[in-house]
């Protein structure tokens, strides 16, 4: 598990959404109603809503559009025993993107899956994003908790200003700061690879994501922003917090 100074199933929870890249969607087949289960990759909406890029072509979007009723597992893929590592089984709802959303949600799946860009424009391929309507957490012996939406969700509630400023900071932030990017990663997220780069793929009001291209990490902020200049101010203790760290 990403490491945590103790244990919040809500904030497991929400950094599990974030970090998430692939996972098992489960739809109802057109016509019988059987479970069926496939592998798609996703990001996250700046609630932490998983987005989807789906063929039309595919079985498990012919399915969603007939009935958008759908569950998404995700996991850790920690080595060793799978069952080690914390995972939630989400339910919900699959919608359309909007118009309005969609070029929301097409920069922020780029952001986390650049490789899509060869693809994203061809005329089958569309824009979900997943309502949570609850999750199921489980997280080792003892911690197996069902969770509301607004226990997994970040609230943007007088957030649009400042997500509006997104791309920038993502764009300030790895074209300046990839040094801090990096000690973020290795001294306050436990990542292991001293000679990988990290960048920033997103940022919303309760943290960053960060990736070395392999791995997604989650740095959650000490208290939620909404300005810039608040972001600057916490990424600056957390700054400091990561050298004193590796002293």
């Amino acid at each position: 598990m990403q490491p945590t100074p103790h244990f919040s199933a809500s904030e497991l929870a929400r950094s599990l959404l974030r970090r998430s890249r692939q996972g098992a969607l489960a739809t109802l087949a057109v016509g019988s109603g059987a479970p069926y289960c496939s592998l798609v990759n996703l990001a996250s909406h700046w609630d932490g809503s998983p987005i989807l890029l789906i063929s039309r072509l595919a079985l498990h979007t012919q399915n969603l559009l007939a009935d958008p009723r759908v569950s998404l597992m995700l996991d850790e893929r920690a080595p060793g025993d799978p069952l080690e590592g914390a995972r939630i089984m989400l339910s919900g709802t699959a919608q359309p993107a909007t118009s309005e959303e969609l070029p929301t949600l097409r920069r922020r799946y780029l952001n986390a899956h650049p490789s899509a860009e060869q693809f994203v424009d061809f005329g089958d391929f569309s824009f979900f994003v997943i309502r949570p309507s609850g999750a199921h957490l489980v997280a080792g012996f003892g911690r197996i908790v069902d969770l509301k939406p607004q226990q997994l969700l970040t609230d943007l509630t007088d957030a649009h200003a400042f997500l509006a400023e997104e791309q920038g900071i993502i764009a300030h932030l790895n074209a300046d700061h990839l040094g801090t990017m990096k000690l973020y990663a290795t001294q306050l997220l436990g990542a292991r690879d001293a000679d990988a780069t990290w960048r920033c793929t997103g940022c919303d009001p309760d943290g960053l994501d960060l990736s070395d291209g392999s791995t997604t990490l989650r740095l959650a902020l000490p208290q939620r922003t909404l300005t810039a200049a608040a972001l600057r101010s916490l990424l600056k203790q957390l700054a400091d917090q990561a050298r004193r760290s590796n002293a």
